[in-house]
């Protein structure tokens, strides 16, 4: 790669984040009025048009703040640990594909990218529990970190099968073999049902991975009903107990970026990308995108929140059993279909 090439990446990359970070307050204003219209009230209506300017206003609010910060506490960490949150996050946009040739760069273990710089918002929450010099900043930082590390596990494992089912670790190659109508291998043979597209969601083998990674993907984020992480009443707020102003709106920011970060790989890993029939592929990916994110704001809006026990409980006794099995039942399918194929 040319020094030119790097460029133009990291020019792609800067529109990208600035395209995200433009849309965000809408996204925020979006899922407020969703959940008040799911929950039977209003929501925000009251700041412009439709209260189109409340995220705006919020923001201003957290700006003018009074940053706090606690007597003892480790100064360098504690504002770094914000940033550990939100730049991965934002950086894992270079190898999401959203279109034929929308994409910062496709590399060749695109897939270990993602979940290398996924795992880096571990960091972010355990430094800032610990660097606050609070005790329930700290409780709140393990307690999240280890809802992370669990779930990061079994999201592991359903990006394993993905990667078994399309044989690439590059994001736009398992986009392209998401292309055409779906196909399944018969005693050596290739069905084809014309009237479904290919994509990993409509093969039975690929279904399991796909709960496993949404449900990985609410863990992952703090979303409800996992939300425990800024819902730990015995713990004043969690991780986040000593933030103030905008140290604290980029742990919420940085939830938000996770969330349309998770929604794109769901889209792109599941859901066939860009792929679609009669319109662009960016049109289709930009709705797949919003169907994913919409399954996002409907379970906060309708489970409960689920106690601690039972989210550790479920992590390991259900989706990390359910991951290996899947991913064994693949194996013993491709040996299988490579046996009836040498047959035939």
């Amino acid at each position: 790669m040319t020094a030119t090439d790097i460029g133009w990446a990291i020019v792609k990359l800067l529109i990208i984040i600035g395209c995200i970070m433009a849309v965000l307050p809408f996204l925020i204003w979006m899922e407020r009025r969703m959940l008040g219209f799911m929950q039977d009230r209003l929501g925000p209506n009251r700041v412009g048009p439709a209260g189109l300017l409340q995220s705006f206003a919020d923001g201003l609010k957290l700006m003018l703040k009074e940053v706090v910060i606690p007597k003892d506490a480790d100064r360098f960490v504690y504002f770094l640990a914000p940033m550990l949150l939100m730049v991965p996050a934002l950086c894992t946009f270079v190898v999401i594909p959203f279109g034929p040739k929308e994409q910062v760069i496709d590399l060749n273990i695109g897939v270990l990218y993602i979940f290398a710089l996924a795992s880096l918002g571990v960091y972010g929450i355990v430094l800032a529990g610990w660097a606050s010099n609070s005790k329930y900043s700290l409780l709140g930082g393990l307690r999240s970190s280890a809802q992370m590390l669990s779930y990061e596990l079994g999201v592991g494992l359903a990006i394993v099968v993905v990667v078994m089912l399309t044989g690439t670790l590059s994001l736009r190659g398992i986009v392209e073999s998401q292309s055409g109508p779906l196909t399944f291998w018969w005693f050596g043979r290739e069905l084809v049902i014309p009237f479904l597209p290919n994509w990993l969601i409509f093969k039975p083998l690929a279904l399991p991975a796909f709960f496993m990674f949404l449900v990985g993907g609410f863990a992952e984020t703090n979303r409800a009903p996992f939300d425990l992480p800024e819902a730990e009443s015995e713990l004043v707020s969690g991780y986040h107990t000593e933030y103030t102003g905008m140290r604290f709106a980029m742990f919420m920011l940085g939830e938000y970026v996770n969330v349309v970060t998770a929604s794109a790989m769901v889209t792109t890993l599941f859901l066939g990308g860009w792929n679609g029939p009669f319109f662009p592929p960016l049109f289709w990916f930009i709705v797949k995108l919003m169907l994913v994110l919409f399954t996002f704001i409907w379970a906060r809006a309708t489970l409960p929140r689920i106690r601690y026990d039972q989210l550790m409980k479920f992590g390991w006794t259900v989706l990390v059993p359910t991951g290996l099995i899947n991913i064994a039942l693949i194996a013993i399918y491709d040996a299988w279909k490579w046996s009836k194929f040498a047959a035939f």
